[in-house]
């Protein structure tokens, strides 16, 4: 018997300096869209993954810390570590500082420049688990096809990620893989991280992710506010305040005959 898992791997919470939503409303999405797992990536900081890990099982998925840490190189994903990996320094020794720890390095949107992607020429000196092969934040197939075909020529197992910064992005794309032996009740995030490494992962990049409509996108917008309304009041409010400030600021710039 064997059990198809699915996980996004590559979702950003407002811990992430371009990060909008709280951990609590991505593993509500991602468990409502049915995903098994979604990792808290954030940039350069991991304290808030750590929690997200921990209260993915309320939320009947399983937990998986990681971080997407800025390396001398380029980003790279470090995903079922619990500390932070070191920053700056060459990718090649951030992926075994995180494979001597037990997590899984993947390579996220390679060859983008203009989002930190590394270079390739860079990319031959380094080891990862996995290549991001299909970022749904890519401005273009051309990337993801050139990450397919780098993954495919030199043996890597390809993962798919939405890179999402706004709830209604997470599962946008994710990565399937089928495990043998397994009942759902039983996944682990190691059976999950060694299935990863073992290159038994498919890429699924759809617009809408798994066979639930669009719609679910409508939803995410409706549960950030019900969200906000319960636990953010105080914060709502300043938010507003700073949107009211901005749009009279912005208009006290603008001609009246402009209007």
């Amino acid at each position: 018997m064997s059990l198809t898992a699915r996980i996004d791997p590559h979702v950003h919470s407002e811990a992430s300096y371009d990060g909008s939503d709280p951990s609590e409303l991505i593993l509500e999405q991602a468990a409502d869209i049915g995903l098994d797992a979604v990792v808290i990536t954030d940039h350069d900081v991991i304290h808030e993954s750590v929690r997200a890990a921990a209260l993915a099982p309320k939320y009947g998925l399983v937990g998986i810390p990681g971080v997407e840490v800025s390396t001398a190189d380029g980003h790279l994903l470090a995903i079922g570590v619990a500390e932070m990996p070191p920053r700056r320094e060459p990718m090649a020794e951030t992926a075994a500082w995180v494979q001597d720890r037990g997590g899984v390095a993947i390579v996220p949107h390679p060859f983008q420049r203009s989002r930190h992607g590394v270079r390739k020429r860079r990319l031959r000196g380094v080891d990862p688990d996995a290549i991001e092969v299909y970022n749904s934040w890519a401005f273009t197939g051309w990337k993801n096809r050139r990450a397919r075909r780098y993954a495919t020529a030199y043996g890597y197992p390809g993962v798919a990620g939405s890179d999402a910064h706004k709830v209604g992005y997470v599962g946008r794309a994710y990565t399937e893989i089928d495990i043998d032996s397994v009942t759902r009740a039983d996944l682990t995030s190691e059976g999950l991280l060694n299935a990863v490494r073992d290159g038994a992962p498919r890429v699924e990049g759809r617009r809408t992710p798994i066979p639930i409509s669009a719609r679910h996108y409508g939803w995410a917008g409706a549960r950030r506010s019900r969200y906000y309304a319960k636990h953010g009041a105080t914060r709502s409010g300043a938010l507003a305040k700073t949107g009211i400030v901005g749009v009279a600021r912005t208009l006290s710039q603008i001609s009246p005959l402009s209007w």
